[in-house]
């Protein structure tokens, strides 16, 4: 009977050791699969801004190529204006002169 007792007195001492030696990787690693989620959505949002730096930085570029057609755009349509006022002032050249002998006539006619 004193082997009995001096097992249960064993046990408990045992049990406690690895008890409370097992509660401390068990407390470390609940608090390390708390960090976990958060580690996770920080990877996660990182990412994500990654890719729409990345976006971004394409969308840029066709900025800076859609600017550069636009300028080259923009002398073109310089040059189509000056070539549409040169029309304006020759149509009213020839028109204002036709308008002037068409008068000429009729005066000469009137008398």
């Amino acid at each position: 009977m004193s082997n009995y007792t001096s097992r249960q007195s064993l046990a408990p001492n045992s049990s406690r050791n690895h008890s409370s030696h097992g509660s401390n990787p068990s407390i470390n690693q609940t608090s390390r699969l708390s960090t976990l989620p958060v580690q996770a959505s920080k990877q996660r949002q990182l990412s994500h801004l990654n890719s729409q730096l990345a976006q971004l930085t394409a969308h840029m570029a066709d900025l800076e190529n859609l600017l550069r057609m636009t300028a080259v755009q923009a002398e073109g349509m310089r040059g189509l204006g000056g070539y549409a006022g040169g029309m304006f002032m020759a149509a009213s050249k020839v028109l204002g002169e036709e308008a002037v002998k068409n008068e000429a006539k009729d005066e000469r006619q009137g008398r």
